[in-house]
């Protein structure tokens, strides 16, 4: 803060007016410490970029077409821009034209939202010309002016209007929720980068699910967005698999809540880790799909290899949403996998890992995807089942990590390598049939993983194959 306002004194004094703006004072207000404080003055770039210059600043523009300069000033990276408004036409989410010089009212006039459309002046005072104080105070998002107005500009604040939400714990003022529906057509305008990343900063939030309901009640869920590839725009479903869960009944005898609010009450409860929030919204998407969803012998509705499908519908789903595609594989691995959970008996146990391993190719990733599964099995259980018994799967992760420090599942972890193994009876496929050999016998109990144990085992190899080569000669 003291650098922005040295920032802002520098341009007062060369007779510019200059404000801290958006989200910045927005955090201030609330009590929070901003990520990043922009700066909003009536200089245009040239005069910005001089003035911080004489300060022994660095400037470089960044958005000439948006009036921004990047100053950076004692280590950190400051965003002036030049007030302006802003023209939309056909683009859902860049203005058409954008003018500059306009004044602080016309400026603040043009965002998104009454709690992001404040600025603090530099003796402290608050601009506030929409009410964005009030709305802070009563924990309300709502857009400045006409909603349906600011969704026609920018169809991505539809998705910032829930992820705001999510991130504060916030309602949407009801015009503001109407607005959306009414709006959504201007979603297919959007690209699917775009609208993946607000999904996936809404998955992030303290209060994901809050986001997450709006998004569904409101229809953006079920919308279309676009992709462009090789000069071809084609639609992108978002997240229509998801809609038919909300209301979507579950046995009573194992589950307190419908499908959604089971899976809503699953993603608030898993840490915000972008592949484990991804699996709690999607590890039950395939309950109740045609050709899962059954009724048992009790007469009550039970959906038997949803984890297979689940992980199928998973792997479209983040395909087309262009994800990470290392999130993705961990994801649609973790819904497989999602449903089993062994019994605390050691043979179980290790048969379950040794099945498991085969999916991963060093001992890091495969503990690591491990103890998310595990992680996963927690919230699902946690997220309202009638007995979740987290005893049980406490002591099934206990034993997990025992046999994992003791078993190797690996090459790398048997204290032979591959190297001194090829040395014996030299390279080619044969030195890999033996790794996994010793890993068998390792893991049944009947050779120990010491390097004079394996070493014996080794010899007692070469030595039979020396013997088979004589006899063949």
């Amino acid at each position: 803060m003291e650098t922005a306002g040295e920032i802002i004194a520098a341009l007062g004094a060369a007779g510019h007016q200059a404000y801290i703006v958006g989200g910045a004072v927005r955090d201030l207000l609330r009590g929070a410490k901003p990520a990043d404080i922009d700066i909003a003055t009536g200089a245009v770039p040239a005069e910005i970029i001089a003035i911080a210059e004489r300060q022994g600043w660095k400037a470089l523009p960044v958005g000439a077409a948006f009036g921004v300069v990047a100053v950076v000033a004692n280590g950190r990276k400051y965003e002036v821009a030049t007030f302006r408004t802003e023209r939309y036409g056909t683009d859902s989410h860049r203005p058409e034209s954008v003018q500059l010089g306009v004044s602080l009212a016309d400026d603040l006039a043009r965002r998104d939202f009454t709690i992001n459309a404040m600025a603090l002046g530099p003796d402290g005072h608050v601009v506030d010309l929409f009410g964005g104080q009030t709305d802070l105070t009563a924990k309300v998002i709502r857009t400045v002016g006409n909603p349906r107005e600011r969704f026609a500009e920018d169809g991505l604040r539809m998705f910032r209007a829930a992820r705001f939400a999510a991130r504060f714990g916030y309602t949407v003022e009801s015009d503001t929720m109407a607005a959306i529906t009414a709006s959504l057509e201007r979603v297919n305008g959007l690209s699917v980068e775009r609208v993946r990343d607000e999904i996936e900063k809404t998955l992030l939030a303290k209060f994901a699910s809050q986001g997450l309901d709006i998004m569904i009640n409101t229809g953006l869920l079920a919308a279309n967005c676009q992709t462009r590839e090789r000069g071809l725009t084609q639609p992108v479903p978002i997240l229509p698999e998801l809609v038919h869960l909300d209301g979507l009944p579950q046995n009573p005898r194992h589950h307190l809540h419908d499908a959604w609010r089971h899976t809503m009450a699953a993603v608030d409860l898993a840490p915000a880790d972008i592949v484990l929030r991804w699996a709690a919204l999607l590890h039950d998407v395939a309950k109740g799909w045609p050709g899962v969803r059954t009724v048992n012998k009790e007469g009550q509705p039970s959906d038997p290899g949803h984890e297979k499908i689940g992980a199928e519908l998973a792997a479209a789903i983040m395909g087309r949403l262009k994800t990470e595609r290392r999130v993705a594989d961990r994801v649609v691995w973790l819904i497989r996998h999602h449903l089993y959970f062994p019994k605390v008996e050691f043979k179980v146990v290790l048969k379950w890992l040794k099945r498991l391993a085969g999916n991963f190719k060093n001992s890091d990733e495969f503990g690591a995807a491990m103890h998310q599964l595990i992680t996963l099995h927690k919230v699902d259980r946690l997220a309202g089942h009638t007995q979740p018994d987290i005893d049980e799967l406490t002591a099934v992760w206990e034993m997990t990590g025992a046999i994992m420090r003791d078993v190797p599942f690996f090459p790398a972890q048997m204290a032979i390598s591959g190297r001194e193994i090829a040395a014996k009876f030299g390279g080619g496929p044969e030195v890999g049939r033996f790794q996994q050999n010793l890993l068998e016998r390792i893991q049944a109990g009947r050779l120990t993983n010491t390097r004079e144990a394996l070493m014996a085992a080794l010899d007692a190899r070469a030595c039979r194959i020396s013997e088979k080569n004589k006899k063949n000669y």
